[in-house]
């Protein structure tokens, strides 16, 4: 036969199946007393090492970031308080946890003597949080040396800052800074110290950054003082030796030229009211006039005294006139005197148009004079215009100096008003408080977790134990693991049989039992292979298995018998040339067998046994041992020839098929394999291999069966599997 099978659980649809919970509980029950052992074992531990626990009490104090703050004098902080944002009071938060700050609580609270803290002052046997360490090989000598002493005290620092809890309050600007302690006063104490230090912190942060500032400007300031002093060295010995002296802003050069410029204006001025004078008087002269209207003439007082004389005489003459003639004397003499006063008047004016002249002359000078000198301050500056530019940027460099020496000095002032007035960037809103009940541990939450984690670990030891259990337990199992059809199940005799009937062999039972469910299991498996093969007559099957002791000789002899009252000519051939087991198990004792039948030394009809009990025959094997391959001869075809013909049903009880090749070679003559494994013990994977063993030979493989099954347990844990409805059946079968 070369035909092989190809049955896989895939094609029976069982991809999309969902999760079945009644699976899960039948596991379960299976695995109950693991379960309970584990989970009774892992609770005792854990509440045994949390009910011995040292208890512990827990004090808290709040402190609040300040989102308003004093100004007591209008000048910015050199170091600027902290803005109420999210990520600062998470910073703060972990400020709060710093090494550094513990140190300081450390150091302030002397904890370096409190045993609470220092394992090596601990007391031996003591039992706790820190006092664990007891026992792990703590060196509770005193250091003697200076690193040694360090490290005992980074160790108290890692410890204080364990017990310390800090958290942010929600999204609020709140942190609780929490203490544990053996101790509920000490852990109030040291909770209220933390915030104090905190704060403390914070102070010192600002009081030494204040005094960092002062120093560095104090120190800047000498420089800066000195380079605006050079400075202005430079730009004063540069105009003395460019004569660039200045008042008021303005080079005295400048000065001048301006000086100048206004003497100019003026005496240009005044030229021109001289020139306008003169002119008009000359133009006055020219158009006929005697002089009378000159402007000067009219303010001149000779001239008013000369023409007040004239006046007179006029006046005289004209009187006489009329009394007297030209030629009087008296008129003569008057006409003389009045002719002379106009003489004079005429003088007078020649002298003033003269004096007119003479002040225009003057002006000129004057002006040529004013004029000069300017142009001579002109070119003085000009020829200072070089020297200006270098002056302007010593100048430049002054006013730099002098301006970078103000700031500083301005904020050297600022920060010194500042000293003393630091605030701290948060506050204490309340301190805390001595607590009244412990905070750890907690009894009913650690039964509770301890309940917990023993459910937990027992439940992972029961899917651990799933996982390594490589035994088949159900018929859907055969089907998963193998990818063969589940032809059978064969129970354990002990877990069928009545209390009076413990004592009949497993082979017998079958026979003096043939209503129990024992040799049903039979009539099953007999079914099976009636219907695998059809309409066809004999049936020569092999049953095997994997390894030893999975109850093969049993089955065939079962099989056997319940086949044979049932009314076949069944014929039962023991092919374990190693073991004899079907000989053995029937108490068969002869000298020839179905070997000496293969080497012709014996005929088929001499070695065959009746038995009596159910009517089949028996093929047994002598005790001489086959030192060669009998099974893959031409013999052993022509008898199983033989056999068809003769029998009904042929069936081989062989040897393993991972112990010995000769179970391939009969099952590659066989008309069909029966894989047999025993109840939770075989490992799916050394049956795999002889599957796969099996149908490299060509062996047609019916399908597997499970040997030696406990129905009462499957009956609770076997769910999908007709063994779990044992108890509902049972009543079908009689003793």
């Amino acid at each position: 036969m070369t035909e092989t099978n190809d049955y896989s659980p895939s094609n029976g649809g069982r991809a999309g199946e969902t999760i079945d919970i009644q699976r899960l509980i039948s596991v379960f029950r299976r695995r109950l007393k693991l379960f309970a052992a584990v989970a009774a074992v892992v609770f005792v531990g854990v509440a045994a090492l949390m009910l011995r626990q040292t208890p512990l009490y827990t004090a808290t104090a709040n402190l609040q970031i300040n989102t308003r703050t004093e100004q007591v004098v209008d000048s910015k902080a050199v170091l600027s308080g902290l803005t109420p944002e999210t990520s600062v009071v998470d910073t703060e938060v972990e400020v709060l946890k710093s090494p550094e700050l513990a140190a300081a609580v450390v150091q302030d609270l002397r904890l370096t003597e409190d045993p609470e803290f220092n394992a090596r002052l601990q007391e031996p046997g003591l039992v706790g949080t820190v006092k664990s360490w007891v026992g792990l090989g703590v060196d509770r000598t005193a250091p003697t040396t200076e690193a040694g002493r360090e490290a005992e005290r980074q160790q108290v620092i890692n410890v204080v800052g364990q017990r310390l809890s800090v958290r942010r309050v929600g999204l609020t600007y709140s942190m609780n800074v929490g203490f544990t302690s053996e101790s509920p006063v000490k852990a109030a104490r040291i909770a209220n110290v933390f915030a104090e230090k905190y704060l403390e912190s914070q102070l010192n942060r600002k009081l030494d950054a204040t005094g960092q500032a002062n120093s560095f400007l104090r120190s800047r300031l000498d420089e800066l003082r000195q380079q605006v002093q050079e400075a202005d060295a430079a730009v004063s010995n540069y105009r003395v030796a460019n004569n660039l002296l200045s008042s008021q802003g303005t080079t005295l050069t400048e000065q001048e030229i301006s000086a100048y410029n206004q003497q100019l204006a003026a005496v240009r001025a005044q030229e021109a009211e001289q020139v306008a004078r003169l002119r008009t008087a000359r133009a006055q002269l020219a158009s006929g006039s005697n002089g009378d209207d000159v402007g000067e003439a009219l303010t001149s007082q000779v001239v008013q005294n000369l023409r007040s004389q004239r006046a007179a005489i006029s006046a005289r003459v004209a009187d006489m006139s009329s009394r007297y003639g030209p030629l009087h004397p008296d008129m003569v003499r008057s006409q003389r005197e009045l002719a002379d006063i106009d003489a004079q008047i005429q003088a007078e004016i020649r002298r003033i148009i003269s004096n007119l002249e003479a002040q225009v002359r003057v002006a000129q000078e004057r002006t040529a004079s004013v004029q000069s000198s300017l142009s001579s301050a002109r070119s003085a500056l000009a020829s200072n215009s070089g020297a200006s530019v270098q002056l302007r940027e010593l100048e430049g460099n002054a006013d730099a100096a002098r301006a970078v020496y103000q700031s500083f000095l301005d904020r050297y002032r600022q920060t010194s008003a500042q000293s003393g007035i630091e605030q701290a960037d948060a506050t204490i809103v309340s301190r805390a408080s001595i607590p009244t009940k412990q905070s750890s541990p907690n009894v009913m939450l650690n039964l509770a977790l301890s309940v917990i984690l023993g459910l937990g670990a027992g439940l992972a030891a029961v899917v651990l134990a799933e996982m390594l259990d490589a035994g088949l337990g159900t018929t859907d199992e055969v089907e998963r693991k193998l990818g063969l059809p589940a032809i059978g199940s064969v129970p354990l005799v002990a877990s069928v049989a009545e209390p009076a009937d413990r004592g009949i062999s497993p082979i017998d039972f079958a026979v003096k039992k043939p209503l129990s469910v024992f040799a049903e299991a039979f009539r099953s498996l007999r079914t099976s292979i009636n219907y695998a093969g059809g309409s066809q007559g004999c049936k020569i099957v092999v049953l095997t298995s994997a390894l030893p002791g999975e109850g093969k000789t049993t089955t065939s002899v079962g099989l056997a018998r319940v086949s044979a009252i049932a009314g076949s000519r069944v014929l039962l051939l023991d092919c374990d040339l190693r073991r004899r087991a079907v000989t053995r198990a029937l108490g068969l004792n002869t000298d020839a067998g179905l070997v000496e039948v293969l080497q012709g030394t014996a005929t088929l009809e001499s070695v065959l046994k009746l038995d009596e009990a159910s009517g089949a025959y028996i093929l047994p094997l002598s005790s001489t041992t086959a030192t060669q391959d009998v099974f893959g001869t031409q013999a052993m075809d022509e008898l199983l020839g033989k056999l068809r013909g003769s029998f009904d049903l042929v069936l081989m009880d062989t040897a393993p098929v991972l112990a010995l090749a000769d179970t391939r070679v009969l099952a590659a003559k066989a008309d069909m394999t029966i894989l047999l494994a025993r109840w939770r013990k075989t490992p799916a994977r050394a049956i795999n291999s002889a599957v796969k063993m099996l149908q490299q030979s060509g062996a047609y493989i019916l399908g597997a069966a499970l040997t030696q099954v406990d129905v009462n347990a499957q009956s609770k844990q076997g769910y999908g599997d007709a063994g779990y409805y044992y108890s509902e059946y049972k009543k079908y079968y009689t003793a």
